[in-house]
C-alpha cells in the first residue's frame, strides 16, 4: 500500500516498493512478553482446530480486536489535526474519483464466479473471516509484484492484485496478501490516508511556512502507514492462521522470484529478523535505523516478520483464535 497518486489533481507521495500499495480516493468519513510452555500448546490445539475447519470466521469482530497498538495511537494523532476531514473533502473531487476508477477498471480483469473463480473463492472466504463485504477483485498485468486497494466515496471499494505477484506466491499466501487488504477496509484505513495526503501536498502550497508545515505532517503520514500495515498484516494472520505463511508472503516481497520460490526458508528469514534487532540496538544502530525508515512508508520487511511472528505468540492472538473457533463450533452444532 502507499499514498494516493492523483495525477489528474497533481498530487504524488513516496512509496515503498517492497510492499502491497493501498490506493484509494476520497472515502466516507467515518466517525470515528511471554507465555512460556502453556501458549505452545495453546497454538497447537488451535493449529489443529483451525486446519480441521474449511473457514474460520470471527464473529462480531471488530476492528480494535486486532488493531496494532501505533496503528491506535498514530490515528489519533491524525484525527487531532484541526479541519483535516473538511479540508480533504473540500480538495478531492468526483472527477478524480473517476480518473482513478478507469485507470484501474480499464485494463484489469474482473475476478468473478465465472472468471478466474479460485481468485473470487480466496477473496469472499477472506472477506467472510473478516466479517466485511467482499470487496471487487481485479488482476492487473504488470511485472511489478503489488496489490493495493481503492475506495472510493460511495461506491463499491475494489482490490486490484498484479499479475506477478500471483506467480510469485502460492495460494495459501495469496490469500494472506487479499486478507491483508481487506484490513485496510475493516479498519476505515482510507479516511485517514486520503485526507491526511491531500492536506499534505496542499500545505506545500501555503507560502512562507507551508513547508514547514507539510513536512510535520508528512513525518505523521507515513508513522501512521507504517502502524496501519502492522494491522493489516494481523488482519492476513486471522485469515490464513499460520504466521509463516504471512511470513513468507513478506520474504519473497524482500528477496524472492518463482525461480527460487521453493529454495526460501522461512525460519532463516526470522532469523535475520531477530540478527537485525540486535544490530538496531546499539546507540548507533537505533540511530541508522531511524534514519533508514524515517521517509518509507512501509516498515522493513524483516521488522513486519518479527511483529508478526511475536503476535502469533500473544495472548491476544491466541484468545481471538479460541473464541472463534468455539463461536464456529457452536453454529455447527
Amino acid at each position: 500500500m502507499a499514498i494516493a497518486s492523483l495525477s489528474s489533481l497533481n498530487l504524488t507521495a513516496k512509496s515503498s516498493p517492497l510492499c502491497f500499495r493501498f490506493h484509494i480516493s476520497r472515502s466516507k468519513p467515518v466517525l470515528a512478553s511471554s507465555f512460556g510452555s502453556s501458549i505452545k500448546n495453546h497454538r497447537i490445539q488451535i493449529a489443529a482446530s483451525a486446519a480441521s475447519a474449511s473457514s474460520l470466521s470471527f464473529r462480531d469482530l471488530d476492528a480494535d480486536d486486532f488493531r496494532h497498538p501505533l496503528d491506535k495511537q498514530n490515528t489519533l494523532l491524525l484525527k487531532a489535526i484541526p479541519g483535516l476531514n473538511e479540508i480533504g473533502k473540500a480538495l478531492l473531487g468526483s472527477i478524480s474519483e473517476q480518473v482513478m476508477v478507469l485507470e484501474n477498471i480499464g485494463t484489469s480483469v474482473l475476478v468473478s464466479e465465472n472468471q478466474l473463480s479460485e481468485l473470487h473463492h480466496l477473496m469472499v472466504q477472506s472477506a467472510e473471516a473478516l466479517k466485511i463485504e467482499a470487496p471487487d477483485l481485479y488482476v492487473r498485468q504488470s511485472p511489478v509484484p503489488n496489490a493495493y486497494t481503492l475506495a472510493i466515496n460511495g461506491k463499491k471499494p475494489f482490490i486490484v492484485v498484479h499479475t506477478s505477484l500471483i506467480e510469485l506466491l502460492t495460494r495459501k499466501e495469496l490469500q494472506a496478501v487479499l486478507a491483508h487488504e481487506l484490513g485496510h477496509l475493516k479498519c476505515d484505513h482510507g479516511v485517514w490516508l486520503t485526507l491526511a495526503n491531500i492536506l499534505t501536498v496542499g500545505a506545500y502550497t501555503i507560502p512562507g511556512i507551508g513547508g514547514m508545515i507539510a513536512q510535520n505532517l508528512e513525518e505523521q503520514l507515513f508513522r501512521w502507514l507504517r502502524a496501519a500495515e502492522l494491522t493489516c498484516d494481523r488482519a492476513a494472520l486471522l485469515v490464513v492462521q499460520d504466521p509463516k505463511v504471512v511470513v513468507s508472503v513478506l520474504m519473497k516481497l524482500a528477496g524472492g522470484c518463482p525461480s527460487l520460490a521453493d529454495q526460501l526458508n522461512v525460519d532463516a528469514f526470522l532469523e535475520q529478523a531477530r540478527s537485525y534487532e540486535k544490530a538496531a540496538a546499539s546507540p548507533v544502530g537505533w540511530y541508522i535505523r531511524n534514519a533508514q525508515t524515517r521517509q518509507l512508508s512501509h516498515p522493513l520487511p524483516v521488522l513486519r516478520a518479527r511483529e508478526i511472528d511475536e503476535w502469533s505468540r500473544s495472548q491476544d492472538y491466541i484468545s481471538l483464535m479460541k473464541w472463534a473457533i468455539s463461536t464456529n463450533s457452536a453454529q455447527k452444532a
